[in-house]
């Protein structure tokens, strides 16, 4: 397999020459090299969904208030002014009850 020395695209037999399908890069086959293709892949748009229960914040072991449950997920936020500490938010597991604690 080559690719181009231009865009790096895959060059692909056609006629006697590899040809670039991205940029239109031409090289002659010499007799030494032999390619052929075998199968021609489509490229289709790829879209990933994603779901609103993947969980990306950080955990902690703390009871939530509302079910009991002793998982939830936590941030900060500032939620006063600059000088004053950041608000800590917990959300359940389990109910995704949201709750607040402050230091």
């Amino acid at each position: 397999m080559e690719f181009c020395p231009k865009c790096g695209g895959m060059l692909l037999p056609n006629n006697g020459k590899i040809i670039c399908g991205t940029c239109g890069y031409e090289k002659d086959l010499t007799s030494v090299e032999s390619y052929k293709q075998k199968e021609v892949v489509k490229s289709k748009e790829t879209i990933i969904m994603k779901g609103e229960d993947i969980n990306t914040l950080p955990t902690t072991t703390v009871e939530c208030p509302k079910c009991g449950h002793d998982k939830a997920a936590w941030w900060l936020q500032q939620t006063r002014s600059a000088d004053e500490a950041e608000t800590r938010f917990l959300q359940c597991l389990e109910c995704k009850h949201t709750w607040r604690e402050y230091d």
